[in-house]
């Protein structure tokens, strides 16, 4: 397939490598055009991926028009928060016929809409032509070819079948599925959990905490997806509770990493200023996610801790005392 990137941070590149090594054509958009000209030159992304050697096959563009031009699957590699933007300035510019593969692990602050429904709203393609890519893939992993699975969803099972093709590489492993809403809601929970865990790292709490945290927390994306409507088993997998795991275990994941700097004391200016002067994806999905759960009466109060520390002021030994004091109750319970 002719396959383009729009994004060139970390994940992007390492999705552009995989797609490369799997022997497709593929172009990467920089924003910037002093990074695509680094790309091209010395085949390294230095402000992402530093040290990592990318394909020679792999060429970058800064002109958005120019990198689109025949794409047959376009991978939007954007933050959550800035798809709906970046599409519209690419739409005049997508070819009618390609796939619309989304990266992005988030629900949309303003509109609370998954990633995939943003896609169709502003480009107006079928379902069957918008897949996403959900799974436990840190990016510098993948980059260094560890090996690793992914999912890759779409309602239609043939374009599904299509991408994981594209994406299949002798370290990279894409499964398929069809039911998109519960990937999307597990990569997008997960980001919020992660946080969670960093927090409990960063006041020093053990692997007894992190484990809870995970489980309760997967206990509180089941309850969310499946009042979306999604099929509670994808979040028994690599798009659940894989992604999950991986995101709230490792060093490597931002998200955990700030909230071990906000666990540790730190504020939100500090913690962005500790990893790269990044904002964590679930600093801002818990308060989409959180919105989310009460429009459909799904209760997730480790969600609303988060959100709490992050948005609304409270302390780290308030939020912590808070769930500590929650009411006692069966493990395996409904909404309530």
């Amino acid at each position: 397939m002719r396959a383009v990137v729009m994004g060139a941070g970390s994940w992007g590149t390492a999705v552009a490598k995989v797609l490369a090594d799997a022997g497709n054509d593929v172009v990467i958009w920089a924003r910037r055009p002093e990074l695509a000209a680094q790309i091209n030159s010395d085949h390294e992304n230095g402000d992402y991926l530093a040290g990592i050697e990318l394909p020679a096959s792999l060429r970058a563009e800064s002109s958005a028009p120019d990198a689109l031009e025949g794409a047959e699957l376009v991978v939007c590699a954007v933050p959550s928060q800035s798809l709906r933007t970046n599409l519209g300035h690419w739409l005049a510019d997508l070819p009618p016929d390609a796939i619309l593969l989304s990266l992005a692990k988030g629900v949309e602050v303003t509109t609370g809409q998954r990633m995939s429904e943003v896609i169709s709203e502003i480009t107006g393609f079928p379902d069957r032509q918008v897949a996403v890519l959900s799974g436990p893939n840190l990016a510098k992993e993948v980059a260094l070819e560890q090996p690793a699975a992914t999912v890759i969803a779409c309602s239609d099972e043939e374009q599904a079948q299509r991408v994981q093709q594209a994406f299949s590489t002798g370290y990279f492993r894409p499964y398929t599925n069809t039911d998109v809403t519960g990937c999307e809601i597990g990569g997008a929970v997960k980001n919020v959990i992660a946080l969670a865990c960093g927090i409990a790292s960063g006041i020093g709490y053990g692997n007894n905490t992190t484990a809870t945290i995970i489980t309760r927390g997967l206990a509180e994306t089941i309850r969310l997806g499946a009042a979306l409507g999604a099929d509670i088993t994808t979040l028994a997998g690599l798009a659940g509770v894989g992604d999950l795991v991986a995101t709230c275990s490792s060093p490597l994941s931002r998200n955990r990493t700030f909230g071990s700097r906000l666990g540790e004391g730190a504020s939100l200016q500090e913690a962005q200023a500790a990893t790269n002067g990044q904002v964590a994806e679930g600093v801002k999905s818990c308060r989409s996610v959180r919105a989310l759960a009460r429009d459909h009466g799904v209760e997730m109060p480790l969600t609303d801790a988060v959100y709490q520390l992050c948005h609304e002021g409270m302390g780290v030994e308030e939020v912590v005392a808070a769930l500590l004091g929650r009411s006692t109750k069966p493990e395996v319970y409904g909404p309530e």
